[in-house]
């Protein structure tokens, strides 16, 4: 409900539901909300998470045959997407562990001098 009053109230541009679970989120790790708070619900909601996808299924199948003409730009965009989300991933983490490993490098070359 607070994110439908920060998405409303404030002109937040994220969707409220995305608002409400970014705060539960945080929430979780400010310990704020307790684990055993939600765990049975959420257990709860992992045990039935294919009934909850039947509708988007559902839906799906009303645009089957525009699917079907798409079939090959649909394929070849999600390979290119996931593709370049590993390289862009890749890219940061060598990135990232070569400053480490330079900060870490200067500083024993400063116990050593």
């Amino acid at each position: 409900m607070l994110g439908t009053v920060l998405h409303e109230g404030f002109g937040v541009p994220l969707p409220a539901n995305v608002i409400g679970l970014i705060l539960f989120t945080l929430s979780l790790f400010l310990k704020i909300v307790k684990v055993s708070w939600v765990e049975e619900a959420s257990q709860f909601l992992i045990r039935h998470m294919l009934l909850l996808f039947a509708p988007i299924v559902a839906g799906t199948m009303v645009f089957f045959s525009l699917i079907g003409k798409q079939a090959l730009t649909i394929v070849i965009s999600l390979f290119m997407s996931t593709f370049g989300v590993l390289l862009f991933t890749g890219w940061t983490v060598k990135l990232m562990s070569g400053r480490k490993m330079k900060e870490g490098e200067r500083r024993y070359d400063r116990s050593r001098a």
